[in-house]
């Protein structure tokens, strides 16, 4: 078998501190929030789980700017995106719950590049499993759909 090489150690050291930043508890707090909270399927939705100036509001832009950055740093360059494959699974979840709002949100902010690294990684991310793995992106989707708050936690 032959493997790429076209990763370095620099890929795996900000693949490790894009890591330890994600274990930064108040960043953890909202990652949590996210997966089990976070279910818009459209801007009104997103309004009303959100309000502005709401922790939840601030939780949504926590995680979802914390992976529109980390996709900018695959669409730049600066990070293999296939050596980012191997581990950043976490991205895709992002992408799934916030696909069905994007282009409205996109139009009410009139700006065409709200997450659009976010959207590029993803999809080339959903490619990528496409042709290692088939059917591995619909049934991550369909578990991350059914993750639903947990009982007594709000």
């Amino acid at each position: 078998m032959m493997f790429s090489m076209s990763a370095t150690i620099e890929d795996a050291r900000l693949i490790l501190e894009l890591y330890d930043l994600r274990r930064e508890e108040r960043l953890r707090e909202a990652r949590d929030w996210f997966v089990r909270h976070f279910h818009c399927n459209s801007l009104a939705d997103f309004n009303a789980l959100c309000p502005p100036g709401s922790e939840e509001n601030g939780f949504a832009r926590m995680v979802t700017s914390y992976w529109e950055m980390v996709a900018s740093f695959i669409t730049a360059g600066v990070l293999d995106q296939e050596l980012f494959f191997q581990s950043g699974q976490e991205l895709l979840l992002v992408w799934t719950r916030v696909k069905r709002f994007l282009p409205e949100l996109r139009h009410y902010t009139r700006n065409p590049h709200s997450w659009a690294n976010l959207e590029k990684v993803a999809r080339a991310y959903i490619e990528y499993w496409d042709r290692t793995a088939p059917g591995a992106y619909e049934a991550f989707e369909a578990r991350m759909a059914s993750v639903t708050p947990a009982r007594g936690k709000g």
